[in-house]
């Protein structure tokens, strides 16, 4: 079933393929032979602006002057704050500041300091009861039952090289 899906879509794209080719064909086949309409000048459209004329006025530059005109030979001077040479003299009596005044013996440390009163009563200490164990150790098993993969190997006599 599936072959002859297959063949039926290769026979429908062989079948258009071939009617395709014919008809493009017989189209430029009457392309050839019939002479192309002559295609009238058509002019440039343009962007709604009227033509430029073909001479433009120049615009006139002005003129840079190539010498630099002399600077005048007499400036007025500016004049100039005077420095004096000599400094004032400082006045000699400036008011003198007060200052602390600072003591020169430490004052004496009371011989008697107030003592800190202590606590009189306290409750006295008393060890807490612990509670009793037994003091005999119950006594193990002597015989244990034999697990043969926890048991120790058997004794072989190992000779010394």
């Amino acid at each position: 079933m599936a072959t002859y899906k297959l063949f039926l879509i290769a026979c429908l794209v062989t079948l258009s393929s071939t009617i395709m080719i014919k008809t493009c064909s017989a189209s430029r086949h009457l392309l050839q032979q019939q002479p192309l309409p002559q295609i009238p000048n058509m002019p440039i459209p343009t962007t709604g602006l009227p033509p430029l004329p073909s001479t433009l006025p120049q615009p006139t530059l002005p003129t840079i002057p190539t010498s630099i005109p002399p600077l005048p030979s007499t400036l007025p001077q500016p004049t100039l704050p005077t420095i004096p040479t000599s400094i004032p003299p400082l006045p000699s009596t400036f008011p003198k500041p007060t200052l602390p005044t600072i003591p020169t013996s430490i004052p004496p440390l009371p011989s008697t300091l107030p003592q800190p009163t202590l606590p009189t009563s306290t409750a006295p200490f008393s060890m807490p009861t612990l509670p009793s164990f037994p003091t005999t150790i119950p006594s193990l098993p002597t015989s244990f039952p034999s697990i043969p993969f926890f048991s120790p190997p058997p004794t072989t006599t190992a000779s010394s090289p």
